[in-house]
């Protein structure tokens, strides 16, 4: 079955926290054929795995990576590299996200009140703008 997967789902089996929603979220990616993550979902993954159980940056990466390596995940490459890009240089897997994808809109510069963001990717390469 192809299935696009809830964070929830994600969170369930990363963790393994709930011992019945995990053996199910578990189970349910292991036969699927085919999992879509979608940016939200990778997006609130990383906020929960970060915010909400404190786990490291770089233990979150490394879910990341799994997901990213696994043959039967489809999800935006480019995008999520660019929000692991982001997280790994102490910022916020979100703001990577949004950065890439409003680029790949057509967005010039990625306005921000936010000054590590907007530090961050400006190191990177990227078109800012720091609003005050």
């Amino acid at each position: 079955m192809k299935i696009t997967a809830d964070t929830n789902v994600l969170v369930r089996a990363v963790l393994q926290d709930e011992p019945q929603q995990a053996k199910v979220a578990s189970k349910l990616l292991r036969e699927a054929t085919w999992i879509a993550v979608s940016l939200p979902c990778l997006c609130e993954l990383v906020w929960v795995l970060r915010q909400g159980v404190k786990l490291s940056k770089e233990d979150v990466a490394a879910t990341i990576r799994d997901l990213l390596n696994t043959g039967k995940v489809a999800m935006n490459r480019p995008a999520a590299e660019a929000g692991l890009a982001l997280l790994e240089a102490g910022g916020d897997f979100a703001d990577g996200v949004m950065a890439h994808e409003g680029k790949w809109l057509g967005g010039e510069a990625f306005a921000s009140f936010d000054k590590k963001a907007v530090a961050l990717l400006t190191k990177q390469g990227e078109s800012t703008k720091l609003l005050a």
